[in-house]
């Protein structure tokens, strides 16, 4: 079925996602009615519902997600036609880029001034807008051209900064179009022309392009899949924000989208009440009316976060935004101002956030039934097979093919797995104070080159692991247990083992391997100068310090340590130290001249050179997951 079905036609999502939707009611209904105990005071049978409420959060947010998913809206031909008519025209509106920027170091940060300041556009303004009040940034924005704005203090936080920069910038180029960047994405040239166009309709207010990462997320990087297995946000912003669009749904999400200056004056500026001032601004541009485009390309790049804290950092973060609009006073709960459906969406989003908690307790129950004798549903294995299984085999079908292979089995439960018991917490706590947490900046760049264990994270999933195993050894040794296994008890063995299988896969991931330089491979023809001789060689790899060549016939004194220079386009002759040799292989360290380094990163980041994969591969990930069991980095 899947086979035959175009993804892109309505009819064919919607039959496809009904079939599944099906699957999962007659499960639900099977859950309802065969598997609780009867209502009574005590934990034997308040456990159970405490279960199923949280396994019935997960499965009415999958089940809005296939409604959602039978609209899906491609903007690219829109956009194609508006640039056309600008083109023609050159009524080009004049275009402020505001860069955000807090503490990145200068290697992140240069990675958007340079290639914004080469946006191909007649009318544009880069803005640097420092948070943290660095004059080496403010010299650095005079070297190359970019204007720099700063502030005395950090109220507001991100938002704060956008406001003060709107502020400024308004008796000075007053652009009516913004462009706000995070420091460490990249905008490739045509950002602009192509994305100015869809403000043609009026009740557009903004336009968000998807973010795309020239590094591996932390997942994939320590599981060695990142040529295998997407990261979990291109299912957003590939498959959930052109449906939401479609509804009229699609919300901002911080970096690489354009704002109507006016649109932001006219509601008073960028909100600042929720520590998620992008979901925040699309919901509070909703009240007056106007709506958020989203225009599916590829039109800039950044940093995903490097390391486990961080990555883990930032969804807290996102969880906790999402519930602070959920409780403004004039957010889509509480609001007069928004629909229906509007409202829905973001129910849908706050669902998101509140089916972890199931994934915890999932996780957890199996022992909790071996050691404790409280069963969290009461089933036997074959009626699960019954019920649970062609339920859970729907989605996973349905999953990979209206998201274009972007899912994967297993893994993208792992990646849920690392992030589920930190965001249950945040929930709980936001229950408590959901106001009044100071904004955390996720940290990018940095030596990210040893090896590290994240002690506490492997703890909990070792011991999550552990107690699995030992619950499955329990069960043929406890001296209570019963002398034949009943189904009840062949059901929980089975959840013990996927339980010890999901959470050792995390335990995994907690042992962080170290990164090197980004290096994308090029595979170009090209030249190594030594002493004087040239040497046709295959640029396979480049990066902004570091190459790797491959050259026929290496010259048989060079070694280690070696000065030599490389010839790279459209820079020219670079600098560089020979760092290894082998198998017809060269390792080389870059050292490129200021303005060399300026045409590298134009090169490297404002390119469609994607280290990433953009589909899934189970055979490569699985190899690439046994290879990690086995290898320490």
């Amino acid at each position: 079925m899947a086979g035959l079905l175009d993804r892109t036609n309505a009819m064919a999502r919607a039959l496809f996602g009904a079939t599944a939707a099906v699957f999962i009611l007659l499960y639900t209904a099977w859950r309802w009615h065969e598997t609780l105990p009867r209502m009574e005071p005590g934990l034997e049978q308040i456990w159970p519902y405490v279960f199923f409420a949280s396994e019935m959060t997960a499965i009415l947010y999958t089940l809005m997600s296939i409604v959602i998913l039978f609209r899906f809206k491609d903007r690219t031909g829109e956009a194609d036609r508006e640039q056309a008519k600008l083109t023609a025209s050159g009524d080009w509106p004049a275009v402020d880029i505001f860069i955000c920027t807090y503490n990145e170091p200068l290697d992140v940060v240069e990675k958007s001034i340079i290639p914004a300041l080469a946006v191909d556009y007649p009318n544009v303004t880069v803005w640097v807008c420092d948070d943290t009040r660095r004059g080496w940034l403010k010299a650095y924005c005079e070297e190359v051209g970019a204007r720099y704005v700063t502030r005395p203090d950090n109220k507001g936080a991100k938002a704060g900064n956008l406001n003060n920069a709107l502020n400024h910038t308004a008796g000075l180029t007053n652009a009516p179009i913004i462009l706000v960047l995070d420091a460490d994405f990249a905008v490739a040239p045509n950002i602009l022309r192509r994305a100015v166009g869809l403000f043609h309709d009026q009740s557009c207010a903004v336009v968000q392009t998807p973010q795309f990462f020239f590094n591996a997320d932390p997942i994939q990087h320590n599981l060695m899949a990142a040529d295998a297995w997407v990261d979990d946000q291109r299912i957003f912003f590939d498959v959930f924000q052109p449906a939401k669009d479609a509804w009229g749904c699609a919300f901002c999400v911080g970096t690489s989208f354009l704002v109507r200056r006016d649109r932001v004056v006219e509601m008073g500026g960028f909100p600042h009440d929720a520590i998620c001032e992008d979901i925040n601004l699309t919901y509070s541009l909703m009240r007056h009316g106007y709506e958020t485009h989203w225009l599916n390309e590829r039109l800039s790049a950044g940093l995903s976060a490097e390391g486990l804290p961080e990555y883990i950092t930032q969804r807290t973060r996102w969880c906790l935004g999402t519930m602070q609009v959920a409780l403004l006073k004039a957010g889509p709960f509480r609001g007069r101002d928004y629909n229906l459906m509007q409202r829905l969406h973001y129910l849908h989003g706050v669902l998101n956030w509140m089916c972890k908690p199931f994934i915890v307790l999932m996780l957890v129950a199996p022992s909790i039934y071996w050691f404790f004798d409280l069963p969290a549903f009461y089933a036997d294995y074959l009626s699960f097979l019954r019920y649970g299984l062609p339920a859970l085999f729907a989605l996973w079908i349905y999953s990979g093919w209206v998201s274009g292979q972007r899912t994967l089995p297993l893994f993208m439960e792992v990646t849920h797995i690392m992030t589920a018991l930190a965001i249950t917490l945040t929930l709980f706590s936001a229950a408590i104070r959901p106001f009044g947490r100071p904004f955390k900046v996720t940290d990018k760049g940095g030596d990210r080159t040893v090896a590290m264990v994240r002690w506490k994270m492997a703890a909990g999933f070792g011991t999550i692991s552990a107690l699995s195993a030992g619950a499955i050894l329990w069960s043929f040794i406890s001296p209570n247990g019963a002398t034949e296994i009943s189904p009840l008890d062949y059901f929980n063995l089975l959840w013990a083992g996927v339980a010890m299988l999901f959470t050792f896969v995390a335990f995994l991931v907690c042992f962080e391997r170290p990164r090197g330089s980004e290096e994308f491979p090029v595979n170009e023809p090209s030249s190594l100068r030594w002493n004087g001789v040239t040497y046709p060689c295959t640029l396979a790899s480049l990066g902004m310090d570091v190459a790797t060549v491959r050259i026929g016939t290496a010259p048989r004194d060079l070694t280690a340590g070696d000065e030599v220079q490389l010839l790279v386009q459209p820079t020219g002759w670079v600098e560089a130290t020979v760092r290894s040799l082998g198998s017809g292989a060269v390792a080389l360290g870059l050292a490129p001249a200021p303005q060399q380094r300026r045409d590298l990163i134009l090169r490297l980041f404002t390119t469609a050179i994607d280290p990433i994969a953009r589909t899934a591969s189970l055979g490569v990930a699985l190899r690439a997951l046994l290879h990690r069991c086995f290898r320490a980095t």
